[in-house]
């Protein structure tokens, strides 16, 4: 199984890259419009030499249409070929390890050698919709991902309460890789207590990255799945023709997280609406502070920051996740990364 984990880079790309796509809703846009672009950014990603496309799972934000990984991912599967697809993640206290299993289990059978099976312990959301969603407690993560790897693979203990339930359908020859996701210490640690592969959120985290990632080194127990630690990052990043309107650009997904921490959900705004919109000083210093951790500019500026975040991380993945108005700005940010690389002509 190792081999569906790691990637192999393209071009002249020091690791694997990857696309974290959140289904972005823009401002005059739609949902509908915004899972049509998810739809042309797999494609073409996978045209490009990306190595896979994960979704993640968000509910109740106007910005966000990405509330059913399994669904969206069984689409994209069913419109592309050979980049592999994978939830970014599954926020598994939202669901029952069964209905998981099942689910993944049926996007293998249909996508063998495809699919990737994220997995996070957070709610994906506020308090509220947490508790409409019927929400498990987070504190039994460890047991869940337990629970669930031993549905995909039928290896509940002899007595086990689950031992004759069977999740259909399972492919006894193998199932998708899971993953572990993480914004801070405890997942680094139990992915690589279970031997893992590990995928940490350095694009709202990024001051946890490094010590995560040397948590998630030091406690890797090899496994069935995993002989060394397999660690990738997801990072912001917005490329564009010039300096000027890269940073235009990365602006809206800043005010749109703005509006997110304030607890006012909004579609990303438009460029416009970022260089009007009347910040406070702490606004702004929130701003900034969100900035610093995008890597964005002129194309070969970004494969530079990129480039450094890597050395510096040691991570064997990149995972680009582009926040910003406008479905075509998104995807050309994408193409011209990938042209920076030369992972493409």
């Amino acid at each position: 199984m190792s081999d569906e984990i790691r990637g192999i880079a393209k071009g002249d790309a020091e690791v694997p890259l990857s696309v974290l796509d959140l289904a972005t809703v823009s401002a005059g846009h739609t949902p509908a419009e915004a899972l049509r672009t998810s739809t042309e950014l797999a494609c073409n990603a996978e045209r490009w030499g990306y190595h896979r496309l994960w979704v993640a799972e968000h509910h109740g934000m106007p910005g966000v249409a990405s509330s059913s990984p399994a669904v969206l991912i069984a689409h994209l599967a069913a419109h592309t070929s050979s980049i592999r697809l994978g939830s970014g993640g599954v926020m598994l206290p939202n669901h029952a390890p069964l209905i998981i299993a099942e689910q993944f289990g049926m996007l293998h059978a249909l996508h063998p050698g495809r699919i990737d099976l994220g997995l996070g312990r957070a709610p994906g959301t506020d308090g509220a919709t947490a508790a409409a969603l019927r929400r498990g407690d987070a504190d039994r993560f460890p047991q869940e991902v337990s629970e669930l790897v031993s549905f995909l693979d039928g290896s509940f203990e002899p007595g086990h309460r689950f031992e004759r339930i069977l999740a259909v359908p399972r492919d006894p020859a193998g199932r998708p890789p899971v993953w572990l996701l993480g914004s801070s210490g405890f997942s680094a640690q139990l992915a690589g207590l279970l031997g893992l592969p590990f995928a940490f959120a350095h694009h709202f985290s990024a001051a946890n990255t490094e010590p995560a990632l040397a948590l998630y080194r030091s406690a890797f127990q090899p496994s069935a799945v995993l002989d060394r630690p397999y660690a990738m990052i997801g990072v912001s990043a917005v490329a564009a023709d010039t300096a000027r309107e890269a940073h235009r650009l990365a602006r809206t997904g800043g005010l749109a997280m703005l509006r997110l921490r304030r607890g006012t959900p909004s579609p990303v705004p438009t460029p416009e609406e970022a260089e009007e919109y009347p910040y406070s000083m702490v606004e702004e210093e929130f701003l900034d502070s969100w900035l610093s951790n995008v890597v964005y500019g002129e194309p070969d500026a970004v494969r530079a920051g990129l480039s450094e975040l890597c050395e510096r991380t040691g991570v064997d993945e990149l995972m680009i996740t582009a926040t910003m108005h406008g479905g075509e700005n998104r995807i050309r940010s994408y193409e011209l990364i990938a042209k920076a690389y030369k992972m493409t002509d």
